[in-house]
């Protein structure tokens, strides 16, 4: 396994947990962030799905970060519901984009993390699309579905015995959105992608090669 670098970044007043890969001796500048699940719900970094993702993007040589929300791990702070939590995927865009001098990131989140991070797409001109696993349509505020809106491109994945980010309503969700958007079904998988984990990532990588 590559090198994988553990560090705090700042977020005003608190700090969260960063694990991120950037490659040695490569002129590549794109790059992937990684949001993980509802903390509430015993979401962080190290997610089955979350993990699958990550370290497949480090072994094929590509920028990738993750990160625990505030409050999680050993990030400080507390949950606020969706705006702090936002404001944390920004930082980390930033520190991609300023620190580590990215020049183009990629959103993947997954669940709660699919809508707060990729309600974050139109943050900078430096995101270039998302990846939505199991975006949560009946349960975030409408906001989040409306910013997460954009002419840039979009992959939705969904499993169709998912009955949390319910299937029966996915179709009517989905519509809501601009070109360009495609979608993945996983048959026979439910919310939590036991087993589905190398499908989605083989999804995504497909889907975010497309973009270069």
């Amino acid at each position: 396994m590559p090198a994988i670098q553990d560090i705090f970044i700042p977020n005003r007043s608190i700090k969260l947990e960063v694990e991120y890969f950037k490659p040695e001796n490569d002129t590549s500048r794109d790059s992937i962030l990684i949001i993980h699940p509802h903390p509430q719900f015993g979401g962080d970094m190290y997610n089955n799905v979350i993990s699958s993702i990550f370290k497949t993007f480090v072994n094929e040589n590509i920028a990738a970060l993750r990160f625990n929300f505030r409050g999680v791990g050993n990030s400080t702070g507390n949950h606020t519901d969706g705006e702090g939590e936002r404001s944390d995927v920004e930082v980390c865009i930033d520190f991609l984009i300023e620190d580590l001098n990215m020049e183009s990131v990629f959103l993947c989140g997954y669940s709660y993390g699919a809508a707060i991070g990729c309600s974050s797409v139109n943050y900078s001109e430096k995101v270039i699309g998302y990846a939505a696993v199991s975006f949560p349509f009946d349960f975030m505020d409408e906001s989040y579905k409306k910013d997460s809106q954009t002419i840039k491109p979009k992959l939705f994945i969904q499993g169709n015995r998912d009955n949390i980010a319910r299937f029966e309503n996915f179709n009517k969700h989905f519509n809501f959105f601009n070109e360009p958007k495609q979608y993945k079904i996983i048959d026979g998988a439910d919310h939590f992608y036991w087993g589905f984990e190398d499908e989605i990532t083989r999804m995504i990588l497909a889907f975010y090669l497309s973009l270069q």
